[in-house]
């Protein structure tokens, strides 16, 4: 009796799941319908634009694109498996009130069948929940991961640190040995957790003090692909970010590969921010991007930089620091030829980086995209996806034959790469990536940009979820190379040439159960976010962090959070403690993620539950743009004290104090008529400059001049200042330039007498940055005597070759050259009206 009840289970479950398959493909007998497909083309920026021919908007005269009509065209129309259909919508409104922990496995059956994975099976976890232990040990090692041994931070040896694997259920428990000479913290990225095992110094926790333990203990209640890192100073950069993966209690089983993707610079990261913010244009030079006047020449783009000069803008750029190579744990070629022909692997994927994007493409054909930010979203293929800073992604790909497939990553930036080959065999590269055409993204950029620094989207622009990616003009694999001697842009196709190349967008992604919040008041917060690349500050709403106050929000409110990128780059939002809704076309089963890619001119909405307390850090994730300010907190009305702060005000103080730091500049010439230069202290809106003039010839004297200011405005376009300037020297009366002028002194241009022999003042004046990066100079001395100077530095002659100028109403001028032979080393020479020709070195720091 009981082997016939078995028999009859067994007919019964076999028939039942054959039935759930059949019904599962009945979407792609649709496709089969005899119909001819109707194709209409129409223009990326004015979709209203509906034409059954290919050519030209008639509008802007950009290049049409075909769109094939709604009627014909399945939800992911260039995915030829059966994860391209969603399930039925009374199968997804039944889905949608489901728990993990009673019809999950429901869920996870469904989309296994999808991704044609065999028969439906998970391994379940036997293991009951527990503690799991982990002993960090947290100190300095030295690495050749460049071109010369560097130090490094490595947690138990290793970099990146180990990963951290639990599941659904655990505990964690986690002890964190720092064992440096300085302070560190950990912060569990898209973790859900106590507020102050969070690991944001200064906000949810005191630093770890040096040679000291502090134990993060909480427990695991989600699942997904996650990663921690640092959250002190700029230690992520050197080696502290490692994966942190939670399981759930029943797993695929398929091979699953952690993939950590980071980059490394031999430089200091402490001198990678200075750089950045003392306007340093050698990471241009080494990436090959300066976009000087001589390349704008040879590319036909010479009136496209004269634009971008105008409107005060620096060259075009997609990253902000050159790196030395890029690593996928921790090597630049990894190998896992353990797989053989018809395998699917996942790769569970974070993007550990401190400022790169990484574009993935595979070798092996479509890359199956099943989770982000360690949720789970309805499978889908792609032929390739950008991956944001912090971001994570689940993808599985297919082993076609016995050989061996790169899985490759590159910079948004295509300075380099790095691969994962996955096989054993012939080795199948996959497309490397063109350098990318800067002068059409320059060009582009001039078009969407007012002379107030302001973006401007084109009416009929669709510029939310990663639809309109505008850096697509300088894809040359979609766009076409750039050829010299073109004077206008190549027409902008936002769609690659071959229709069937998918790349992922936000809109593309939907969760397999409903995400829609739980009732309750709304508060809605509208943030634009700002920077200035000149001086290298990042704002949101016009302010850094330390010029603004803690957001107030309260437990049980629905938090919307409206956010615009009015800059040139794009910047991943992170979201500490929350996971948030991607506001996108899949209405209630909006994706759910922690970090948000923001594309520049785009509108993006997100939205939340405030469900727990404490303060929860909301940021940029590029490091260099946190610690310039980019970043809010989000702060729980009516919270409990946190016993890891105890004095907050003071701590708080202390977060703030990380965007609002001084940094040094100088530049020193020794030339064969004396020695001129200027130092600079200078932090997000104050600065203070020094400025020498030194003869060799002792007739010629010295001079110095110092100013003391503040920037004003958003783009600090004004900068007033107080200031002294003394000088003093003795010239021949008889003595000429080369223009024959006198050098004595004589009356300037408002009649006033010269003091350029002799001055020993104060004054008041103030600088302006007019069109064509030209500062202006007025300033009153208290004597009365008044004085009008312009200067432009660094014009960009060619690749290495910089020149610059200054005129002033004493009659006094300067030309110079420059050329840049390393980051702090230049062969100059200039003429000055007063101290006359001289050639030498000039020193950067």
């Amino acid at each position: 009796m009981k082997n016939i009840l078995t028999a009859f289970l067994l007919i019964f479950f076999t028939a039942a799941s054959a039935q759930d398959m059949k019904e599962m493909k009945m979407p792609i007998q649709k496709k089969e319908s005899k119909e001819p497909l109707q194709t209409v083309y129409t223009c990326s920026m004015h979709p209203e634009i509906q034409i059954s021919k290919p050519g030209n908007c008639p509008k802007c005269g950009m290049k049409l694109v075909p769109e094939k009509t709604k009627a014909n065209t399945p939800k992911h129309e260039h995915m030829e498996m059966p994860m391209k259909n969603t399930p039925k919508k009374d199968e997804m409104d039944n889905m949608g009130d489901m728990k993990m922990g009673d019809n999950s496995a429901t869920l996870e059956n469904i989309r296994r069948a999808k991704l044609n994975l065999g028969p439906i099976k998970t391994v379940l976890s036997k293991v009951p929940p527990r503690t799991v232990r982990y002993d960090l040990y947290v100190a300095d090692t030295t690495v050749t991961y460049g071109k010369k041994p560097k130090r490094a931070i490595a947690v138990n040896g290793q970099i990146p640190m180990p990963t951290l694997t639990f599941t659904e259920g655990d505990t964690a428990e986690i002890h964190v040995h720092n064992n440096l000479d300085e302070p560190t913290s950990l912060h569990w990225h898209g973790v859900f957790l106590p507020n102050q095992y969070d690991g944001v110094p200064y906000l949810t926790q005191m630093p770890i003090a040096p040679h000291t333990t502090f134990i993060y203990k909480f427990p695991i209640i989600q699942s997904g692909t996650h990663f921690y890192h640092s959250h002190y100073m700029l230690q992520e950069q050197i080696g502290m970010n490692g994966m942190f993966i939670m399981k759930k209690r029943e797993e695929w089983d398929i091979p699953t590969i952690p993939v950590a993707i980071t980059e490394w610079s031999d430089m200091k990261p402490e001198e990678i921010q200075r750089s950045l913010k003392s306007a340093n244009d050698w990471f241009a030079i080494k990436k090959g991007t300066t976009q000087s006047y001589a390349e704008a020449i040879r590319y036909g783009h010479f009136k496209t930089k004269l634009s971008n000069e105008w409107k005060r803008l620096n060259a075009m750029d997609v990253s902000d620091v050159y790196y030395d190579n890029f690593l996928i744990n921790d090597k630049n070629q990894q190998s896992q030829p353990q797989f053989k022909a018809g395998d699917k692997v996942r790769l569970r994927i974070a993007n550990g980086g401190a400022s790169d994007y990484f574009w993935l493409t595979y070798a092996g054909g479509k890359i199956t995209v099943v989770a982000s930010d360690g949720n789970d979203v309805e499978p889908l293929e792609v032929d390739r996806l950008i991956i944001a800073v912090s971001e994570t992604y689940d993808v599985v790909v297919t082993i076609l034959e016995n050989k061996s497939y790169e899985f490759l990553v590159t910079p948004e930036d295509r300075t380099g790469s790095a691969s994962l080959w996955l096989g054993k065999g012939e080795k199948v590269r996959a497309q490397k990536l063109p350098k990318l055409k800067y002068f059409s993204g320059m060009k582009m950029m001039n078009d969407m940009m007012d002379m107030a620094g302001n973006m401007i989207p084109m009416e009929g622009m669709k510029m939310q979820n990663q639809v309109m990616d505008m850096n697509t003009v300088m894809y040359p694999e979609v766009t076409g190379e750039e050829h010299s001697k073109v004077e206008t842009m190549p027409g902008m196709n936002m769609a690659a040439d071959d229709p069937n190349l998918v790349t992922l967008n936000y809109g593309m992604l939907r969760s397999p159960k409903k995400t829609t919040l739980p009732d309750g008041p709304l508060k809605e917060l509208k943030f634009d976010l700002t920077g200035n690349m000149n001086r290298y500050v990042w704002t949101m709403n016009d302010k850094t962090l330390s010029e603004s106050d803690k957001i107030l929000i309260k437990k049980g409110e629905n938090v919307r959070v409206v956010l615009f990128n009015n800059s040139m780059m794009r910047h991943p939002m992170h979201l500490h403690g929350h996971d948030f809704r991607i506001l996108n076309e899949q209405g209630e089963y909006a994706p759910l993620k922690n970090v948000l890619d923001i594309m520049p001119m785009e509108r993006d909405t997100i939205e939340f539950a405030a469900n727990t307390s404490g303060d929860w850090f909301f940021h940029c994730h590029i490091l260099y743009h946190m610690m310039s300010g980019m970043g809010r907190v989000f702060s729980y009305e009516n919270s409990p004290p946190n016993p890891e702060l105890p004095h907050p005000e003071h701590a708080y103080k202390m977060l703030k104090a990380d965007d609002n730091r001084f940094h040094s500049m100088a530049k020193v010439g020794i030339e064969t008529n004396g020695s001129d230069g200027v130092i600079m202290l200078s932090n997000t809106r104050y600065r203070f400059t020094t400025e020498w003039r030194i003869g060799f010839d002792k007739e010629m004297g010295y001079e110095s001049e110092s100013h003391f200011g503040r920037y004003i405005g958003r783009n600090q376009w004004l900068f007033p200042y107080v200031g002294w300037d003394f000088r003093k020297r003795t010239i021949d009366p008889k003595e000429k330039n080369i223009f024959g002028q006198s050098l004595t002194p004589d009356n300037n241009i408002f009649g006033q007498r010269n003091t350029k022999n002799f001055r020993q003042v104060f004054h008041l004046g103030v600088q302006y940055t007019l069109p064509m990066l030209i500062v202006a100079d007025a300033s009153v001395d208290h004597k009365g005597n008044v004085r009008f100077q312009l200067l432009r530095e660094d014009i960009p002659i060619s690749k290495r070759l910089r020149s610059q100028f200054m005129v002033n109403t004493d009659k006094e001028y300067m030309v110079g050259f420059r050329y840049i032979v390393t980051k702090y080393l230049g062969l100059s020479t200039h003429y000055d009206s007063d101290m006359g020709y001289g050639a030498g070195l000039t020193l950067n720091y």
